[in-house]
């Protein structure tokens, strides 16, 4: 049997622990650290489960729109008397960002954004509250506002598309209203409506010559619907001892009675409705075409009318059991309340996607735990690697717990924090566990209060090291605008889950590591394994670091050649090698076609350009449906949100909802398919005169477009003049597509023109007149039916049949009731005429704007670089008013009063993101080098411990260029991140090499050894680094920052052992501190025989585990011992090896077994006097 390893007595009474040996000593025999241990896994797995999931986090940005109507008034009109006072009272309340506003004719839409992060409850509070205590100065004839809040909470999550060939779009839109409300019944289901199909409508299509010849108006006939259409309550009535309720009056209920109603007599002879009117009950006039189109076997697609239905979520619900509530409560309907011959495709499912990115990136998370588990078997041991496997899901399992009182959910995100913090929250259990088997293999003990004093001795430093990667990470909670809570869980996640695992090492790493012990032949054979790797390692190094420190000119041409390799790097931005973008483009499997014809094209003309677009689109593979969608818009996802494309309602204007394969079952990734579906339409489109948008679904914060540009100018004539330019130019500028304008193409509206003096004359009014002619026109809403289950009215709606009404001659000839009882045709008292529809008005932030959009294709698909491209076309340019045209990148142009123009949209989120992250990382030095300050007790050693930081780019920028990744806000985060990852390398190698110097070894010769000793665990733990981001390599949101973490670590570590040896070389001064007792300086060489050569001392180091710090302990020695005038003995080489500071005497029996006794004063680190002989202190 090996030998086991035996307790020692009680030594640590006169030992003074700190606050990590206070916690290993609570928790090391308590019987509350299982129960602990326990209850952290099952706190975490219940955190788990409660947590929200959905796709991508919530951001929430509260908006509303404010709706006004001020009939018949111009645009201009309108925004003198609607739109700018709206503006100016919603820009008064505090949490207000932007305010926007339309004018046109008739009616204003006044949009209020509210700062990111506000509550959609109180922001509305004071919306109304400001609203209502200004209703005074409401101007006469403008309507009250109506106010319509939107927010992430109302994006549909589960959208599902109803089709038949058998059933009419009356029936497809009865049955989607009766499953939407069975869907409703469900709880946690929030905002749904229908899109597509036809209400149930009574349709009286009158006849303008039977009313000619009937002498019969349509304000009579309106009249007498209105008026048989009733039903009221008279009173009561006591009868017999019972009480009843008395009506009078009936509803009409179907298309007959409508028809039955008598209007009037001639000659004795009664005049029926259907006498002058066809009159129908069923479709409604087509305002809206929906279809659906799945590919069938053969390849091809299979299109028949089709209804939606859409279904949010409730706000702070589980987006993954609402979808599946709500597709299960769709499945039991199947064959009962939907028949078979409606076949219903579920045509978004945010719930499927969202869990399938969760649970891709657990599977993640499970695979790096597993790898990095072995890394530490294969480096350390099976009781290490254990620990580490039992200590590693404690800590995410409670970061998830974090999470949810966070009010976070578990998203790709917050699961992403959890898989990059693995790779650095390993190192604090192994550097623990190391510390107490150096401690027991030293002392043959698994003394109690000898683990605990091995716990403290690392703790300082641990804990020191731990803050510094927080202190890096936590700053950049505090971006602003939308990437901020967009980001925001991966610093508080990683943040938390490197506390945790800090005290997870203090708490339940000894009480661990005290039941699963190695023997005492197990730490042998791991020791010598690990001096003869460290000699291997310290060969090569040696090799490589001698010649460069041992000449002043190899290592300013080392210095140089790195400094030129690091301005090599960033040159990769100027030559556009590396692009910057926001976020890269996301690998989803939906996609929209905005469709925007000319303006005033017809319904059926759109209808057939989106047919012949999307049978061009059939020659794409990846496209496995698509849905329809003329003169409404499809269900809105957070892009459309924000681009209000759910306000699309227009006779021409048309949404293709695409959806592509999985993507496990496709190669090509989203964008590329986009690009191919761009390339096959835009020629299409422009040959029809219409724009195209390819809207792809965003990867993080959506915007307005991805290329805006702000026009500003000194009047609505300039600007629009401008904006046009503007617009020529960038669809020549290459690598600019769907260039788009809110700014309308001039189009015709048609107005009557009433002759008033001649009206006044036979005593008819304006009014009157109007409303015949509205009568006429179509969609006259003169009441409704009143059918037995109906859960939306069916309107009788009265008009002229659509080919009279296409010819105004028709019109004319209505005939119009006079003063005196007598009738006159409509055209004596008017004429018809064309005039040219008002501009829109469009302000933002109460100034007047013009929009242009864009999107940036190519290989280069960062909008910074359109941009560039455009000003560059502009610089031969000069406007109206004289201007020399040239986009504003920062803010607004500074005189809005010439012509000028702003670039936004994703640029303008990209500004602010790097802005905020760059203060984010300044403020991050600051915290890192305030810690190093407070440890080093110097001001010049935390800039050598820093100095590698931005040599970390030298890895990601080559990086990204090799993976062909553009240089992202997640890469930056990688940067960030990696900054204080890198400072406990540095730490590692100046606090090694600072206790040599105090124990009197020449500056250069510790350094040396300090890198040779500790490149082992270095490179351990950018191992452990490199592995968590290997496989979030794939991931298209989060690769740059994958890329940053792998490459940067990889050449800051390899570049971290040549820098910090030159550094501290070159500032040997700072390690020159005074000894406290001599006076003398630790770099004041002795007269005694010098210190023993590098080489002599490697001996006695094995390197260490990884340990990413090594404590610097002062304590008094555990037994008294006289004074003596031999030398101090060096401690157990064991201690060297795992220790480089350690106390001077730690066990009375390691004193006698050396034959010196340690002296009773306080030391710092560990002393080598030249007088010692090292051979002799070797066990």
């Amino acid at each position: 049997m090996s030998e086991q390893l035996k307790p020692e007595q009680n030594h640590t009474s006169e030992y003074q622990v700190g606050f990590a040996g206070k916690l290993a000593k609570m928790f090391i025999n308590s019987p509350l650290t299982p129960l602990l241990l326990i209850a952290s896994f099952v706190i975490g797995m219940l955190g788990m489960l409660i947590t929200p999931r959905e796709e991508d986090p919530q951001i929430s940005v509260p908006m509303a729109d404010i709706f006004v109507a001020y009939p018949g008034a111009s645009a201009e009109q309108v925004k003198n008397l609607v739109a700018e006072p709206l503006e100016r009272l919603m820009s008064e309340m505090s949490g207000v960002k932007h305010v926007y506003s339309v004018s046109q004719d008739g009616r204003a839409m006044v949009t209020v954004r509210f700062d990111v992060g506000q509550q959609m409850e109180p922001s509305l509070v004071k919306l109304y509250d400001k609203l209502s205590s200004h209703q005074d100065a409401i101007p006469k004839g403008v309507s009250q506002p109506l106010v319509k809040p939107k927010s992430i909470d109302d994006v549909p999550v589960v959208t599902l598309t109803l089709s038949s060939k058998q059933h009419d779009i009356v029936t497809l839109r009865k049955l989607a209203m009766d499953v939407q409300q069975r869907i409703k019944s469900l709880p946690n289901t929030g905002q749904s409506f229908v899109v597509g199909g036809s209400p149930e409508q009574v349709r009286v299509e009158v006849d303008p010559a039977r009313l000619a010849s009937y002498g019969v108006t349509l304000a009579q006939i309106s009249g007498a619907i209105s008026a048989a259409n009733q039903r009221t309550e008279a009173g009561g009535m006591v009868n017999a001892g019972n009480t009843m309720t008395v009506y009078s009056g009936d509803f009409l209920r179907d298309a007959r009675q409508v028809g039955d109603l008598l209007i009037s007599v001639k000659a004795n002879q009664p005049i029926f409705l259907r006498d002058l009117a066809r009159i129908s009950q069923g479709e409604s006039e087509t305002k809206t075409i929906v279809t659906q189109s799945q590919r069938d076997a053969s390849g091809h697609f299979d299109t028949n009318p089709a209804v939606t239905i859409a279904v949010a979520k409730k706000r702070g619900s589980n987006g993954v059991d609402v979808a599946n509530a709500v597709l299960h409560e769709v499945d039991t309907l199947k064959g009962t309340l939907i028949p078979n011959t409606v076949t219903v495709d579920v045509t978004r499912d945010y719930g499927a996607t969202a869990n399938d990115k969760v649970s891709h990136l657990n599977f993640k998370l499970i695979l790096v735990t597993v790898i990095v588990t072995l890394l530490m078997l294969f480096t350390m041991g099976k009781q290490p690697a254990t620990i580490t496997l039992i200590t590693i899901p404690v800590v995410l399992l409670m970061t998830l717990a974090v999470a949810y009182l966070m009010g976070f959910t578990i998203n790709r995100v917050s699961m992403f924090a959890l898989v990059f913090a693995i790779g650095i929250l390993v190192d604090d259990a192994i550097v623990v566990v190391e510390n107490i088997y150096r401690r027991w293999l030293e002392s043959k003990s698994t003394d109690t209060d000898l683990t605990i004093q091995a716990v403290d001795e690392v703790g300082n430093p641990t804990i020191l090291a731990t803050f510094a990667v927080v202190a890096a990470l936590l700053p950049m909670a505090f971006v602003s605008d939308m990437m901020g809570p967009f980001m925001l869980p991966i610093p508080a996640l990683a943040s938390a889950a490197m506390v945790f695992s800090l005290l997870a090492a203090f708490i339940f790493v000894p009480w661990l590591a005290t039941r699963i012990k190695p023997n005492m032949q197990e730490l042998e054979k791991a020791a010598e394994r690990e001096h003869a790797e460290g000699k291997k390692i310290a060969a090569f190094y040696e090799k490589l670091i001698t010649p460069i420190m041992s000449s002043p000119r190899k290592g300013k041409i080392t210095l140089w050649i790195i400094i030129g390799a690091l301005l090599a790097s960033v040159s990769m931005f100027y030559f556009k090698v590396v692009a910057f973008k926001m976020l890269p483009f996301d690998n989803k499997s939906e996609l929209n076609i905005v469709i925007d014809m000319p303006e005033g094209t017809d319904l059926f003309m759109t209808a057939n350009l989106a047919q012949r677009l999307t049978q061009a689109m059939g020659v794409v593979p990846e496209v496995s449906a698509y849905q329809t969608y003329i003169g409404t818009s499809s269900p809105f996802n957070f892009n459309g949100l924000v681009r209000h494309y759910f306000l699309r309602a227009e006779p021409w204007q048309a949404d293709v909802a695409v959806q592509l394969l999985p993507v496990n079952e496709r190669k090509r990734a989203s964008h590329d398919v986009a690009m191919q579906i761009r390339e096959l339409l835009t020629p299409i489109a422009h040959a029809a005169g219409a724009r195209l948008t390819i809207a792809e679904a965003p990867p993080g914060p959506p915007v307005l477009a991805s290329m805006v540009a702000e026009v500003y100018g000194p009047d609505a004539d300039t600007r629009r003049k401008v904006a046009t330019d503007l617009m020529h130019v960038m669809q020549t500028t290459p690598d600019v597509m769907d260039v788009n304008t809110f700014m309308i193409r001039p189009y015709q509206e048609i107005a009557f023109e009433i002759d008033r003096q001649h009206a006044a004359m036979l005593g008819v009014s304006v009014e009157e007149i109007n409303h015949e002619v509205a009568m006429a026109m179509g969609g006259y809403e003169v009441g409704s039916i009143k059918l037995v289950h109906e859960l939306e009215q069916t309107l009788i709606v009265m008009q002229l049949p659509l080919a009279m009404r296409a010819n105004p001659g028709s019109i004319l000839a209505l005939p119009v009731r006079t003063a005196n009882g007598s009738s006159v045709p409509l055209g004596e008292l008017g004429q018809f005429i064309k005039r040219q529809v008002s501009a829109p008005i469009y302000h933002k932030d109460l100034r007047p704007v013009e929009y242009v959009t864009g999107d940036v294709v190519g290989p280069l698909g960062a909008p910074l670089y359109g941009m560039i491209n455009v000003d560059a076309q502009l610089k031969d340019y000069r406007t109206p008013d004289g201007v020399t045209l040239q986009g504003s990148y920062f803010g607004k142009p500074k005189n809005l009063d010439q012509s000028s123009f702003k670039w936004d949209g994703e640029w303008d989120v990209t500004y602010v993101t790097f802005r905020d992250m760059g203060i984010a990382f300044a403020a991050a030095l600051v915290l890192i080098y305030m810690l190093v300050v407070a440890e080093f007790r110097n001001f010049l050693l935390p800039l050598v411990v820093m100095a590698p930081i931005p040599l970390t780019l030298i890895g990601i920028i080559p990086g990204h260029w090799l993976l062909g990744a553009d240089f992202t806000a997640t890469s930056m985060i990688g940067f960030i991140a990696l900054s204080g990852i890198i400072v406990r390398n540095s730490i590692l190698l100046v606090d090694f090499a600072k206790s040599k110097v105090q124990a009197g070894m020449p500056v250069r010769d510790a350094v040396v050894l300090a890198a040779e000793v500790r490149m082992r665990p270095i490179i351990i733990t950018a191992l452990a680094l490199v592995v968590g981001s290997m496989v979030l390599l794939t991931d298209p949101i989060f690769q740059g920052m994958a890329v940053s973490l792998l490459f940067g670590s990889i050449i800051a570590t390899f570049l971290t052992l040549v820098v910090i040896p030159l550094g501290c070389l070159s500032a040997h001064k700072a390690f020159c501190a005074k000894d406290e007792e001599t006076g003398l300086s630790a770099c004041t060489p002795a007269p005694a025989p010098v210190e023993p050569t590098i080489a002599a001392a490697r001996e006695q180091v094995v390197v260490e585990e990884p340990a990413p710090i090594v404590p610097t302990v002062e304590t008094e020695p555990s037994v008294a011992q006289p004074d003596t005038t031999e030398t101090q003995a060096a401690p157990d080489v064991t201690a060297i090896q795992k220790a480089p500071r350690k106390r001077a005497s730690n066990k009375a029996a390691t004193a006698e077994k050396a034959d010196i006794a340690p002296k009773p004063k306080r030391v710092r680190g560990i002393r080598i006097k030249p007088e010692d002989d090292l051979d002799d202190v070797k066990e």
